[in-house]
């Protein structure tokens, strides 16, 4: 078995979802898009009785339910399975929407850049505990009205991760579908072996904006897979209570859920979410906030029960800095995803109320998610039982080191961290310096950086992108400079070399 966590009772999921089922179908939802409106009439559904909100009905929301899938596999640039998103499988992410950087060089928070950008591609590309990536933070020197392309193309040309992503403006998600089949044979390959999961927004008050339902829309024709993210915030918007606030959270996550299946049964829909608290006395919304825990734990219970993947903005903190609080909240939450089975988990690197990305924090959260990933991991009998042998081996040896079953065992068995974290000995530890964790994490971020090694990509399949985002510009001008990466030894190894677009046989 697997090390869990259940924090609601079925009987109680049951009751949450009914709830939410009820306000569907009497308040309904305040649907903005036009065109989605006009779909989801098509489909039978009904206005209340003052012609302003769509009524979602219980028979509807139930049968669409049951079109989709329980889990699918993400693929990555190259079209190979990256991640099995459903069950119990755990995959961590980097957060998404931040504005500015914590430069790890000059100690400034500073409006992020896209060689920034570059950098956390370079330097998330090579850690073992991010799954894939994520479009992590604007970049201020490019068009807002591309920006959301822009930097999905950083992430594919410096990485073969596959990539939570997001559109930014009502008619972003086609050019950046777009970009994303040149790494495909055609449309037709892009569903069957998706590359990304894009991020849908409901507004809150049961209301999904212009924009998101656009969004929706071209999402799941395009056959992106969405995660419904409903940034519910306790106490503002929703209960301060956690059974009220998981009723809410899950109407409004339901309600996307069942707009996706209308427009394309059997489309693949995350149950996820960032809520938080109303802060009382600062009127901050720290989603750190151990209430704000307790919910993404309830809301995924109720996905859990109606099998349907999942995701959640864990993993992250709201503290400025790399300090201890950015710790103790990133790790805490960063097991109690683990433990919840959360199946894409947002929010690696992430400080300050998801507002500065942090290079630093990065490698730091790779750790805490290695270390919640290996205590999650099933636990089982290992040559150990019974246990006689073991013991006569000790009170031979007086000690356990050398014999086979440690040999043997040890690797699979105990986590190792890399030199982010201190297991050295105080003696060892003076010697060398005395650093302190930020200093080891600065360390760190530098010696991965200039260890980068690019993925080749073809460079018709470059120009097009770029072609692309440049067609979108609202002024025409050249693009952002991207840094070139660190100088290599040359290799002479060419059998690695692709004649070929990356994903095509």
């Amino acid at each position: 078995m697997k090390p869990s966590l259940r924090l609601i009772d079925d009987d109680l999921t049951r009751q949450i979802i009914d709830e939410a089922k009820i306000i569907l179908s009497t308040i309904g939802v305040d649907v903005q898009g036009g065109a989605l409106c006009e779909r989801l009439l098509d489909a039978g559904l009904q206005f209340d009785g003052e012609g302003k909100r769509l009524l979602f009905p219980i028979d509807v929301v139930e049968e669409v339910i049951r079109t989709t899938p329980d889990s699918f596999t993400l693929y990555n640039r190259d079209g190979e399975p990256q991640a099995e998103i459903g069950g119990e499988h755990v995959h961590f992410t980097p957060g998404s929407s931040g504005l500015s950087v914590l430069d790890h060089r000059s100690g400034e928070t500073r409006p992020a850049t896209t060689a920034d950008f570059v950098e956390y591609v370079r330097l998330a590309d090579g850690l073992a505990n991010i799954a894939y990536l994520a479009t992590a933070f604007s970049t201020n020197d490019i068009d807002p009205q591309v920006s959301d392309a822009w930097r999905l193309y950083l992430c594919l040309m410096g990485s073969r991760k596959a990539i939570v992503s997001g559109a930014f403006s009502e008619h972003g998600v086609p050019r950046m579908a777009e970009m994303m089949q040149l790494f495909r044979h055609d449309r037709s390959d892009l569903i069957a072996r998706p590359l990304s999961i894009f991020t849908i927004t409901p507004t809150g008050m049961f209301r999904y904006s212009e924009d998101s339902c656009q969004n929706l829309i071209d999402c799941v024709e395009a056959g992106i897979p969405v995660e419904i993210v409903p940034v519910t915030l306790m106490g503002l918007i929703a209960p301060v209570t956690l059974v009220g606030a998981a009723v809410f959270h899950t109407a409004d996550v339901l309600a996307g859920l069942t707009m996706a299946q209308l427009i394309r049964p059997g489309a693949p829909v995350l149950f996820g979410g960032a809520p938080a608290t109303f802060h009382m006395r600062t009127t901050t919304a720290p989603m750190s906030a151990v209430e704000a825990l307790r919910l993404d734990a309830a809301y995924v219970a109720v996905a859990k029960l109606l099998g349907v993947p999942t995701q959640a903005y864990m993993a992250l903190s709201d503290s400025k800095f790399l300090d201890a609080q950015a710790g103790a909240e990133t790790f805490g939450s960063a097991l109690l995803a683990a433990l919840s089975g959360v199946n894409s988990v947002s929010g690696p690197g992430m400080l300050d109320y998801v507002l500065t990305f942090s290079l630093a924090k990065l490698v730091f959260d790779d750790e805490m998610c290695g270390q919640a990933l290996a205590f999650v991991r099933e636990v089982k009998p290992l040559a150990d039982l019974p246990a006689l042998d073991l013991a006569r081996d000790l009170l031979a040896r007086q000690h356990l080191l050398t014999v086979d079953h440690t040999l043997h065992y040890w690797p699979q068995e105990l986590y190792l961290p890399g030199s982010v974290i201190d297991r050295d000995k105080r003696d060892n530890w003076k010697k060398a310096g005395e650093s302190t964790l930020e200093k080891r994490a600065y360390d760190e971020v530098e010696k991965r950086l200039a260890a980068y090694n690019p993925p080749e990509t073809d460079a018709r399949i470059e120009a097009e992108m770029r072609r692309i985002i440049q067609a979108g510009l609202a002024e025409k001008g050249p693009l952002p400079i991207v840094p070139p990466p660190p100088e290599r030894p040359i290799r002479r190894d060419v059998s690695a070399r692709r004649s070929r677009r990356p994903g095509r046989p």
